[in-house]
């Protein structure tokens, strides 16, 4: 279903053309496995000699990995928003951290009103899949694995969004997150009452998306990150009170 047969034109320069855009759609992403020579030549409707010629091209402009004997991988094409010292600077620095926030706030207000006017019934399938994979990881006290399907919830709404420089911006902004850059998501989870709050948060903005409401979309969407930045800084003022009281005490050592 993810290759469409080649009708008319069986040139390499179709076979690359399709994947190319398959790629940019975030069909592909990286790490994934084409399926192997037969099967896709098959699937493609095309000759294995021209299909090694679109493989090989691709290679060479940096968008499949292939190795002699191994399976042939979309290459890592999303990158990150920031080189990684400036990542890091940001990471370090509060201000930056929460101008990182708000500009999520913002972006994802819009990702997630887009989803609900634009979402296919197979988008609206895959959230259904992801947010009930999300209560039963919440109901698991799998605090990890919430974490992990949260990246996965955000970036099904990008997808949904059906905007291509949208969704390869945010799955960069995304993959951040899902390295803790930034901030620890973790403590976050961890923290008492945390987990509930952020899966109800998550369904709120699902709800929003399923009934094709737009504008409860993007409220739900920036309450959703307004939460965090607020659990953020407050987080951010305990670390400053334990650095002070600490002092206080080697100081009366």
């Amino acid at each position: 279903m993810v290759f469409t047969p080649i009708e008319q034109n069986r040139t390499s320069q179709e076979v690359e053309a399709q994947i190319e855009m398959l790629v940019l759609e975030g069909v592909l992403r990286g790490g994934d496995k084409l399926p192997g020579e037969r099967e896709l030549s098959k699937s493609l409707n095309v000759s294995r000699p021209i299909l090694r010629q679109a493989i090989a091209a691709l290679a060479d402009k940096g968008l499949l990995v292939t190795r002699h004997g191994e399976a042939t991988l979309v290459a890592d094409v999303i990158g990150t928003i920031f080189a990684a010292p400036v990542a890091k600077l940001i990471g370090e620095n509060v201000k930056a951290k929460m101008d990182y926030l708000e500009y999520r706030r913002e972006i994802e207000g819009l990702a997630a009103a887009m989803a609900a006017q634009r979402a296919t019934e197979a988008d609206r399938t895959l959230l259904t899949r992801i947010a009930n994979d999300m209560r039963a990881a919440h109901a698991a006290k799998d605090a990890a694995l919430e974490a992990r399907i949260d990246v996965e919830f955000h970036n099904a709404i990008v997808d949904a969004a059906h905007n291509i420089v949208l969704l390869h911006t945010l799955r960069s902004c995304y993959r951040l997150l899902s390295e803790d850059v930034f901030f620890n998501r973790q403590v976050l989870y961890d923290r008492g009452g945390m987990r509930r709050k952020l899966l109800d948060q998550h369904i709120a903005i699902y709800d929003a998306i399923m009934a094709r409401d737009a504008n409860a979309a993007t409220e739900t969407a920036r309450a959703h990150i307004v939460f965090v930045i607020e659990v953020q800084e407050e987080l951010q003022k305990s670390r400053t009170r334990d650095v002070v009281s600490e002092k206080r005490l080697e100081a009366r050592g």
